[in-house]
């Protein structure tokens, strides 16, 4: 039977009120056994909710009243209360099977869960979807969704996922698009492999047989050092251009056919291929920002608003979890800092420094390369970017997000030593980088900023 552990209770909440202790364990709400945060928020959207805890073994009945919209106050340990629905695909370009030994365990965890993918926007190749699965997607309007396409060919798809139901799996697709649930679409496109005539094929196929999805993005594949597939590999220069000519083509043919653009590129493509972004407008919203597509355009427009005075706003996230009651942020939406004492400059020492140096990735650095000129002005300093080789993963693995405090440190030896520093805090999840280390391990005060371009004016003006 599954069980929800409280990990926190808000101070004078109905939950606090009505005597839930951080620790219990909620076995039912409302007489129901619930399996995950979503029908925990559901069976909670009522003015009286009557849980079923268990406390050191003895169970207990509590009844909270409440007022509409008023959440009871809960935190709870995990967005899953049954058993995540693992990944049984086995895809090469998997990053999770190119991390190094030795990392936390939760970086280990695939899944293909569809309740993550609505709630976070993880991922789903649909290939562990049931009839139960479509019914409760259905009924309980559970949209968007983002799904893993990769090629719409089944014998491409099956050697891509590795998996033989990767050929039929995406009759699922269909029948949630018929049954009007919006959809993100996905294609990590591996040179070789899905690229090229295959890659056109794909395009034709979602236009053919998925016109309602509300977006699809191609992405490349990451290898790191730890990769283990010998077909694996990153993009040349030609193939980045290759693949951008093939988007563009299928935009147009999109705008055609159903008036919207549909398919979109990662910014790493630009980059790979030399080729300027697209402005901010042809992205229709960054729908999948999180996924890197529109990122660049998205951060020099904010720059260059905040420093006009008007912010503009960065998109939505995707994902259901900003409105769940007790809904634990994770992944890519997990805090990034606590507010750890000794990590940020006192502010009597920034009017006294004239070098500034924002941390970034070496994917990260020509993006913000054409700004510095702009951002030197706002913080009347000479700003410098210390673009930081990857050399945990390796490979051609050059995110800001996937830099490690041991890379971080060892950059930041050649950085003198009243400088500022400015450290993005997409490097960090719940005060930690991905190697484990925290930012003391640094080894010299740094400042953290949001990975915005109105949070980056700011702390620089200050």
């Amino acid at each position: 039977m599954p069980l929800a552990r409280v990990v926190a209770v808000a101070p004078g909440s109905p939950a606090d009120r009505a005597g839930v202790q951080a620790g219990d364990e909620v076995v039912a709400v409302n007489g129901e056994h619930i399996r995950d945060i979503i029908r925990y928020r559901m069976q909670t959207d009522e003015p009286d909710v009557e849980l079923q805890l268990q406390r050191c073994g003895a169970e207990q009945q509590v009844t909270i009243g409440k007022r509409p919209g008023e959440s009871l106050g809960l935190e709870l340990q995990s967005a899953v209360f049954d058993r995540v629905q693992t990944c049984d695909n086995h895809c090469p370009f998997c990053f999770i099977h190119q991390l190094p030994a030795g990392m936390r365990r939760s970086l280990y965890l695939r899944d293909d869960d569809y309740r993550l993918s609505f709630l976070y926007g993880n991922f789903t190749t649909l290939t562990r979807f049931t009839e139960a699965d479509f019914e409760r997607v259905v009924t309980e309007g559970l949209s968007p969704l983002h799904v893993s396409i990769h090629a719409t060919d089944p014998e491409v798809r099956t050697k891509l996922l590795r998996n033989r139901r990767g050929a039929t799996s995406l009759r699922w697709l269909a029948l949630l698009l018929e049954a009007g649930v919006e959809v993100h679409g996905q294609i990590v496109c591996c040179p070789g492999i899905n690229d090229g005539a295959v890659l056109h094929d794909t395009m034709l196929g979602i236009l053919d047989r998925f016109p309602r999805l509300a977006t699809v993005g191609v992405v490349p594949l990451g290898v790191s050092a730890h990769n283990q597939e010998p077909d694996m590999r990153p993009h040349t220069r030609a193939e980045a251009v290759a693949v951008l000519d093939a988007v563009e083509t299928w935009q147009s043919r999109a705008r055609d056919a159903i008036g919207r653009t549909l398919v979109y590129a990662a910014d790493e493509y630009y980059l790979l291929a030399g080729r300027p972004f697209p402005a901010l407008a042809d992205y229709d919203g960054c729908a999948q920002h999180e996924n890197g597509i529109g990122m660049a355009a998205t951060l020099r427009a904010e720059v260059a608003s905040a420093r006009g005075g008007a912010p503009i706003a960065r998109p939505a996230h995707s994902g259901f979890f900003a409105s769940v009651d007790g809904a634990p942020a994770d992944g890519y939406r997990a805090p990034r800092t606590s507010g750890v004492p000794g990590c940020s400059v006192a502010e009597g020492e920034k009017g006294a420094n004239t070098d500034v140096w924002i941390v970034t990735g070496e994917l990260g650095a020509p993006v913000l390369e054409p700004l510095v000129d702009d951002l030197a002005a706002t913080a009347g300093a000479t700003v410098h970017l210390l673009a930081v080789r990857n050399e945990f993963f390796g490979g051609n693995i050059g995110v800001t997000g996937l830099l490690t405090g041991v890379d971080i440190a060892a950059a930041l030896r050649s950085v003198p030593a009243r400088a500022r520093v400015l450290l993005p805090d997409v490097v960090l999840s719940r005060d930690r980088f991905l190697d484990g280390t925290t930012l003391a391990d640094l080894g010299r005060p740094v400042e953290v900023v949001a990975t915005d371009g109105a949070a980056l004016v700011a702390a620089l003006a200050a």
